[in-house]
Order: structure tokens, then C-alpha cells, then sequence
């Protein structure tokens, strides 16, 4: 294999490959995820109101984690940075990136596996998958929250991200609408010239502009295969 891993890949994905894994998210359609409305969980205002509410249900969300597992679109990137220099942004809050052997990753809206103190976001804790109990405190005295970016909160890892696909040579978009902003705005930071895909079953609204290549599969299908391909074009002798 040869060393030098180029071109620089960014792969953004979001709620479509995880829910292959079996992973439940929201749908704009009816605003609702596990059951719950999302603003009664995923607001800061809801978090004011019932912050016992909202520690149960993100406790439900990290105990689901231990009983699902990455599935093949996961463990075709993990494949992917063998080859290539490869950073991941994801929109998803589970660990399956991670615990497919993904590196470079990179959590826009939080993780459910850490917590964090509700008046620092920069005192932030690796919990594992425990639950948080009821009234718990960080170090500062103030309520322990889950780690997760909430809607009407500012997402602090956004210019991170935006920098990393400046410098992309391919952009890889699997498993979302491209509707939530600002996830869906960093396709416009992407350079001239930035081969761009989309793996997504479903039709899509896009800008004509981002000139994306739409493999209109699941991305445990869709993901292997182009993962194939790329490799096959830059490594032949590899395939």
C-alpha cells in the first residue's frame, strides 16, 4: 500500500446510518423521537422545565447503545482511512463511529456518552453508558446534563468542521437530509473542484450547485461500494 494517503476525504453523516443499526431518531414530519415531542427533550427550555424528564430519557438513549452494533457502512470507513486521510463529521450522538474503528471523528451535536456540567460546556465527563442519576452535580456544583448540542444552542464544533471541509478533496454525505443547519451549510464551504457523493435512499432537495453525485441506496449498501470504488481507482493494485 502505498503511504501516501491521498486525497483528503471529509465524510459527513447523519441520522441514516445509524438508524440502519437499529438506532431510532426524529423525523421533521412529525417531530416526535422515541415517542417523546422533541421539544419536551431536546431543548434547552424543556431542560429548565423538567430537567428529570429530559435525564431519563437521554439514560434510555445510552442504555439502547449496548444493544446495537455498527453495521457495514460503518466498517467500510474504517476501511476507507486504511487508504486515505480520512476525517469524519457526524450529526449522530451514538459511539458507532467510533466503535467501528473510525478515527478522526468529529460530534456536531454532542455525544451521549459524556456528560457535562449545564453552566460550563467546557467541564465535560466520560460516563460510559451509566445512567445520570437524578439531580446529579459536576465538580462545580451545578447540575450534570447530557453532552448533547439541544436545538436553539449554538454548536460549538461547527467552525471545526467547516475548516476540515475546506481542505476536502472529496466529500462523502451519507444518511441525511441536508436540512438541519448549520450541518447542511457546510457544503458550501467545500473548495472548487471537491468531488462530492451522497449516499441517501430517499429523493433529495439539494442545490444544484454542490453538483453531488446521488447513489440513491441505504448506506450499508451504498457506503461499501463506493468505498470500493474509490479505493479501486487510487489503489487498483489493492481490488
Amino acid at each position: 500500500m502505498n503511504d501516501h494517503k491521498l486525497p483528503k476525504i471529509v465524510v459527513l453523516t447523519g441520522a441514516g446510518i445509524s438508524a440502519e443499526s437499529g438506532i431510532r431518531t426524529f423525523r421533521d414530519s412529525d417531530g416526535l423521537w422515541e415517542e417523546h415531542n422533541i421539544l419536551d427533550v431536546a431543548t434547552p427550555e424543556a431542560w429548565k422545565r423538567n430537567s428529570a424528564l429530559v435525564t431519563r430519557f437521554y439514560n434510555a438513549r445510552r442504555v439502547q447503545l449496548l444493544s446495537v452494533k455498527p453495521n457495514a457502512a460503518h466498517l467500510a470507513l474504517t476501511r476507507l482511512q486504511e487508504f486515505f486521510d480520512v476525517k469524519i463529521v457526524t450529526q449522530n450522538v451514538d459511539d458507532l463511529h467510533e466503535r467501528a474503528g473510525n478515527s478522526n471523528v468529529l460530534h456536531l451535536h454532542g455525544e451521549l456518552i459524556k456528560a457535562r456540567s449545564e453552566k460550563s460546556q467546557e467541564r465535560i465527563y466520560d460516563i460510559g453508558y451509566r445512567e445520570i442519576e437524578i439531580g446529579e452535580q459536576s465538580d462545580d456544583g451545578s447540575l450534570l446534563r447530557p453532552h448533547i448540542v439541544w436545538f436553539g444552542e449554538d454548536v460549538p464544533m461547527i467552525v471545526t468542521a467547516s475548516k476540515w471541509v475546506t481542505e476536502a478533496e472529496i466529500l462523502i454525505v451519507i444518511g441525511t437530509s441536508l436540512n438541519v443547519y448549520p450541518a447542511a451549510g457546510l457544503l458550501y464551504h467545500s473548495p472548487y473542484g471537491c468531488e462530492k457523493f451522497l449516499v441517501d435512499p430517499n429523493d433529495l432537495q439539494v442545490d444544484n450547485l454542490f453538483r453531488l453525485r446521488h447513489i440513491k441506496t441505504k448506506a450499508g449498501e451504498g457506503v461499501p461500494a463506493l468505498v470500493d470504488e474509490l479505493i479501486q481507482r487510487f489503489y487498483p493494485q489493492t481490488v
